[in-house]
C-alpha cells in the first residue's frame, strides 16, 4: 500500500494503491495536509487501485474534506469500485463528497 502524489493543472492528485485502513490513514492525511499547508486548495484522490476502505479510512477522508473546505478548497474522489461506491451510499458520504467515475471526470470543472 502506498500513496503517490502528483500535480496536474493546479490539482493535487493522490493515487491510493492498496487498502486505506487504520495502519496507513495517517500517511495519507499527512501528505494532503502538507500540500494544504503549502497553499494547495484543489485535491483529487484516485481509488482506481483500492479495494477496501475501513471506518478509520472513511474518518480520515471526512476530516480532510472538512479541513480543505475550511481553507476554501475542494476534495474530489474518483474511481471508487462498486463495493466502495455502495459503502459511500450506505453511509451517506456520497452527499459529502464530489465522487466521479473517472479521473478525467473529477478534473473537469475544477
Amino acid at each position: 500500500m502506498s500513496f503517490q502524489t502528483s500535480k496536474q493543472d493546479g490539482v493535487v492528485l493522490v493515487d491510493v494503491d492498496g487498502q486505506l485502513i487504520v495502519g496507513n490513514r495517517q500517511e495519507l492525511k499527512q501528505k494532503v495536509l502538507d500540500e494544504l499547508e503549502a497553499g494547495e486548495r484543489k485535491f483529487m484522490i484516485d481509488f482506481a487501485n483500492t479495494g477496501y476502505i475501513d471506518s478509520s479510512g472513511l474518518g480520515v477522508l471526512v476530516s480532510l474534506s472538512k479541513k480543505i473546505r475550511e481553507q476554501n478548497g475542494e476534495l474530489r474522489l474518483a474511481n471508487l469500485n462498486e463495493d466502495l461506491r455502495t459503502l459511500f451510499e450506505l453511509t451517506k458520504l456520497d452527499t459529502l463528497f464530489n465522487i466521479a467515475d473517472s479521473r478525467e471526470e473529477a478534473l473537469q470543472g475544477f
